[in-house]
């Protein structure tokens, strides 16, 4: 009989911090900052909307509460991705 392990490894996600700067969220073993100033919509929202993230798949989270969906890759190098609306 052998033993194997049930279910998919998944990387889980935390917010672990919010303060007047920004959301700082632990992804697996990285912690990551979000700032107000890069993520605007995170700035006025409550925090329990803010706590709920999920990972739907590996390197995207998504807050329902907020309909914020965003890759890792745009929440660790946000100038590759400005908000400038013309």
């Amino acid at each position: 009989m052998s033993s194997s392990q049930l279910g998919a490894d998944t990387l889980e996600a935390e917010v672990t911090n919010i303060s007047r700067h920004g959301v700082w969220i632990l992804v697996g073993d990285r912690e990551l900052f979000m700032s107000y100033e890069s993520f605007p919509w995170f700035h006025q929202a409550a925090v329990e909307a803010i706590f709920e993230v999920e990972q739907p798949t590996p390197g995207h989270l998504y807050w329902p509460q907020l309909d914020v969906d965003l890759s890792l890759e745009t929440i660790e190098h946000p100038e590759r991705f400005p908000l400038i609306a013309r």
